[in-house]
This record gives C-alpha cells, structure tokens and sequence, in this order.
C-alpha cells in the first residue's frame, strides 16, 4: 500500500465510514454522546496531519509569478465568492444548509489540490507555492465573505466564545504547530521522517471524523435527507462554474496549460477541511452545517475523479 494507492480510493474508503457510522448510529444510539468528544482531538490532530503538508515557508514563493498568482487570487476570492453567492440563492431556505454551503464553497484547498493537480498533469510547483498564501487569504477573508453574504445579524451572533475556541484550538493551533514541525524538520533528519510519515494520517483521519459525525448526526442526515437531494445538484454545478471559470482566467491571463491545470484544481477543490470545526461549533440549531459541508466534499471528490480525466484532456489539453 503506497499514500497514493491510499488516496485513490479515498471516495470509497470515506463512502463505507459514513455508512458504517450511519448504521452503526442507528443501531447503537446509546454510541452517539460519546463520538462527540472523539471527534474533537481526531479532528484536531487532522488538521495538524494536513497542515504539515502544506509548504508554509514557501509563502514568499507565491508571490514571483504575478500572472498566475493574480489569475489564481481573482478566481478564487473574487469571482467565485459571488458564483457562491448566485448558488445559495438557489439553495433551501433554512440558515443551517445556506451556512453550509457558503462555509464549505467560498474558501478553496489548500492540501489535496496540489496532489490532484499533479495526478492530473499541472504545475505541481506553482500549486505548492500557492498553498500557504490561499490558507492565509481565506482566514483573513471567511469573517468578511460570511458576514457579506450571510445574514449579517445572525454572523454577528454565530460568533460565540465557544466558536472562538474552536477556531482557536483547531485551527490556529494546529496551523502553528504544523509550521513549528516544518521548521524543526529543516535542520533535523528525524522530524523530517515524522513529516513523512504526517503525509499519511489525513485519509484515514479524515474516514474516523466523518464515521463519527455520521454517528452523531444519524436522526439529523435522515430528517433532512430531501434537502440534502437538493443542495447535491449545487455542488456539481460548482464544479462545472470552477472548471469553466479556470478555462477563461486561464485564456485571459495566458497562462501556460500546466499553469491553467492548476486553476482548474484550485476552483474545483474546497477547504472542508478547515472550516469543519467551525461548523461543529455551532448551536444545535444548526447540526445540520456540518453535514452539508462533508457531503460536499464527497460530491467533489467524484468530481475529481472526473476531472482528472476531462481536465488534461479535453479542458487543457497540451498543443501538439
């Protein structure tokens, strides 16, 4: 088993953890207070695990080739924030789903983009480097984009200590411990075997959070399962708005096709990752946030798939 034998069948390998949490959250309801606590430090030590492979020194990097950067920067905090947008307008009308999808659509990957776009031919280089400024942009960003597009009264009231701390504890945390084992592992052969090693935790982490989550959102997934059926469309036509978006950016800018490749995965990919704890944190009035945001990241895993047959193809396809 190699890390990419692993990551190519991660859509089944998360498919069967929510199943098996979904029955087994039926089947045992007396199991569902205690997947809660679980989840948290899993949850956190995933976010370090993903962290760690983002190349956080390489932040200066991005910044050499304007034109990309600008393209990349343009798509994906200006252009597809209002795609966003005109998707949620068409979306149910209950606040938890809309926070979902705006949560889990408007910032873009930061970590398996960069293992996507190089499956699928682009610039690896260019995709690592613009890891770190994406993580930094959208963290900067997520308040203002929500507080923009969300209602601006409820925003206001979501901002809770305990979501505070959970931005806090696992996000900002891990983040620093991430950059700490990356610097330590620069001057230090063992911590660079450990960050080796990290490189393998965020699948099978990942299958843990989303087994729990299904677990404790059991009665939550089969009371809202007709909303769910709807908000699925929304995502694939996202996907197809990313892909489409890449391909005028791409031409606008003239960027080389491996250049433009990467575009593609960066619109396409999104951070559930990253804003999952938040959700989590959340009043029990919205429980629902964090089960649209990890079917969203199903659906676009299958979209990946498919794009790592359209994309060098057919999308971007190299001049003969």
């Amino acid at each position: 088993m190699t890390r990419q034998s692993l990551e190519r069948y991660q859509v089944a390998i998360y498919l069967l953890a929510i199943l098996f949490g979904l029955v087994g959250g039926a089947l045992l309801p007396e199991a569902r207070p205690f997947s809660e606590p679980l989840l948290w430090p899993i949850l956190g030590l995933l976010l370090y695990a993903t962290f760690t492979q983002i190349p956080l020194a390489r932040l200066p990097e991005a910044l050499g080739d304007r034109r990309f950067l600008i393209a990349a920067v343009l798509g994906n905090f200006v252009i597809l924030p209002v795609v966003v947008w005109g998707l949620v307008q068409l979306a149910p009308q209950d606040p938890a789903i809309r926070l979902g999808i705006l949560l889990v659509l408007l910032v873009p990957c930061t970590d398996w983009f960069i293992a996507f776009t190089q499956l699928g031919g682009g610039d690896g280089r260019h995709a690592i480097a613009f890891a770190p400024l994406s993580l930094l942009l959208q963290l900067l960003l997520l308040p203002f984009y929500l507080w923009l597009f969300f209602e601006r009264d409820l925003t206001i009231g979501l901002a809770s200590r305990e979501l505070l701390l959970a931005f806090v504890s696992l996000i900002l945390l891990p983040l620093l411990a991430a950059g700490l084992t990356q610097a330590w592992s620069a001057r230090h052969t063992p911590a660079m075997r450990l960050l080796d090693a990290l490189g393998w935790f965020p699948v099978p982490l990942l299958a843990v959070v989303v087994l729990l989550i299904a677990v404790s959102q059991v009665n939550t997934v089969v009371d809202s399962a007709h909303w769910l059926a709807w908000v699925a469309p929304l995502f694939i036509a996202f996907l197809l708005l990313a892909a489409l978006l890449a391909r005028v950016l791409a031409g606008a800018f003239r960027l080389p096709t491996t250049q433009a490749r990467v575009l593609a995965f960066s619109f396409g990919t999104r951070n559930s990752f990253v804003v999952l704890p938040i959700a989590l944190a959340l009043p029990t009035a919205f429980e629902l946030t964090a089960v649209v945001i990890v079917m969203q990241s199903l659906v676009e895993l299958l979209g990946m798939a498919v794009f790592l047959w359209w994309v060098p193809r057919y999308l971007f396809p190299l001049s003969t």
